[in-house]
């Protein structure tokens, strides 16, 4: 009998094997490129058909538990450049906590986050030159990139890195390198931000985050190291697109 309490308490929400499965696919495929993969587990829960409210939530625990540990996987290497990382963050940090007071409603959830992952695919597609000259941008643009980023990663459960690397790197910014480090600590920052609003708003805590908490560590753990030693998996990448183009498919589909 207890056995049975656990497993079912484990599969709460109509969690599965498989779900668990796909989140620590996700976790290995986003990390790898440094990132927390929070569009990657939103459009896993998406296909198994979870709720918003439990959604959000556990996409933002997530990302914290995956960034956490590529930051200290990363720290060897002192990848970090302070002078983009700080402007960026300042703003965007806050941000993702007002987004997180929010509550939003089921219809509007679907087709932003739909969107959202739509655009992420897309990125995943382009694959950004390599930065031939680093330069940094004006303090007045971090500002208002760092603060739409955040109130989106409040408001959705995506840390906002998936949109934030091509970015830093498209208009040179940082190197590549770099910018896994700051797309990492990005990503940390707005999900803590965005998952205290949440928790200060008395938002409700799925039963059952935990294990996916669980499934995606287990799937950064690889993924972290293949970050470490500088492989970016490319054709992965555009497989994962196509999980998302397919995931935002359903969501939008889901609004109507």
């Amino acid at each position: 009998m207890f056995i049975d309490s656990v497993m079912a308490q484990m599969f709460a929400f109509e969690y599965s094997y498989w779900l668990l499965a796909a989140i620590a696919l996700m976790a290995v495929l986003y990390s790898s490129v440094g990132h927390g993969g929070a569009s990657g587990y939103l459009a896993a829960m998406a296909l198994w058909g979870l709720a918003p409210e439990e959604m959000r939530p556990a996409a933002l625990a997530m990302n914290i538990i995956v960034t956490s540990w590529l930051l200290y996987r990363f720290q060897p290497y002192k990848l970090m450049p302070y002078k983009l990382f700080w402007p960026l963050v300042i703003v965007s940090t806050p941000a993702a906590f007002v987004g997180g007071l929010w509550k939003i409603d089921a219809l509007s959830y679907h087709l932003l986050v739909g969107v959202l992952m739509a655009l992420a695919a897309l990125r995943m597609i382009i694959s950004a030159k390599p930065v031939e000259k680093v330069a940094l941008p004006a303090h007045w643009l971090l500002i208002t990139v760092g603060l739409l980023l955040g109130l989106s990663a409040g408001l959705t459960g995506i840390g906002g890195g998936v949109f934030l690397s091509p970015l830093l790197l498209i208009f040179g910014w940082c190197t590549v390198r770099q910018s896994t480090a700051v797309a990492a600590g990005f990503i940390l920052l707005n999900s803590i931000g965005g998952l205290s609003g949440y928790m200060v708003s008395g938002q409700p805590w799925p039963l059952g985050t935990g294990w996916l908490m669980i499934a995606a560590f287990a799937g950064c753990l690889l993924g972290a190291e293949i970050a470490s030693h500088r492989a970016t998996p490319v054709t992965l990448r555009k497989l994962l697109a196509a999980v998302l183009m397919i995931a935002a498919a359903k969501m939008i589909y889901s609004a109507f």
